[in-house]
């Protein structure tokens, strides 16, 4: 039986706005990604985790029934071989602490995901942690994974980014569609 290349990724949040919006980004930046499940709550995480067995779990941290945080933890203690990703809404100074002591490798403000969900989860998958943004050179995020992509974008943008780079960037991500009728300038 071959191992898959193809990461499976089980989507956790409350809103199915947001379940939709990250199936898309997913699915434009990275078509060979698979969505394997959805969950409402920290509740059927755990159980979607047992039965999907994902490679990656997106976890909101608001949510009724288990919140996200009690869900990261029971599935870091449970042995299951997912790693974990928060995305959530809140920032403050304590919240990567917090998220660290889940277990979780990493977490996306909701209001980064543009620039930052793709690489987060590329990050995670290739065994790297990513804790609201990119992670630096001491990362072992380099690395060609199983699931055959280095955890990095081919653009690197700055305040001093051309209008071109900050328009391929959004195109790599899937952010926006690049074609002859919206071409890079």
């Amino acid at each position: 039986m071959a191992i898959s290349t193809e990461p499976r990724i089980l989507i956790v949040d409350d809103h199915e706005i947001v379940r939709d919006g990250i199936r898309n980004l997913v699915s434009r930046a990275r078509p060979g990604w698979k969505i394997c499940g959805v969950a409402t709550n920290g509740k059927q995480a755990i159980q979607a985790v047992e039965e999907l067995k994902p490679d990656l779990v997106i976890l909101d941290i608001t949510m009724p029934v288990m919140n996200g945080l009690e869900a990261a933890s029971r599935i870091s203690k449970s042995g299951a071989n997912a790693r974990i990703l928060i995305f959530t809404m809140h920032e403050s100074a304590v919240l990567g602490e917090q998220i660290r002591q889940t277990g979780a490798q990493g977490f996306v403000a909701k209001s980064d995901a543009a620039r930052n969900l793709i690489l987060a989860i590329e990050t995670i998958l290739a065994g790297g942690k990513f804790f609201g943004s990119a992670p630096g050179p001491e990362s072992s995020g380099r690395a060609v994974t199983r699931f055959g992509f280095s955890p990095c974008l081919p653009f690197k943008l700055s305040s001093a980014s051309s209008p071109r780079d900050c328009f391929q960037y959004l195109g790599t991500i899937g952010f926006i569609r690049l074609d002859r009728t919206h071409p890079v300038c």
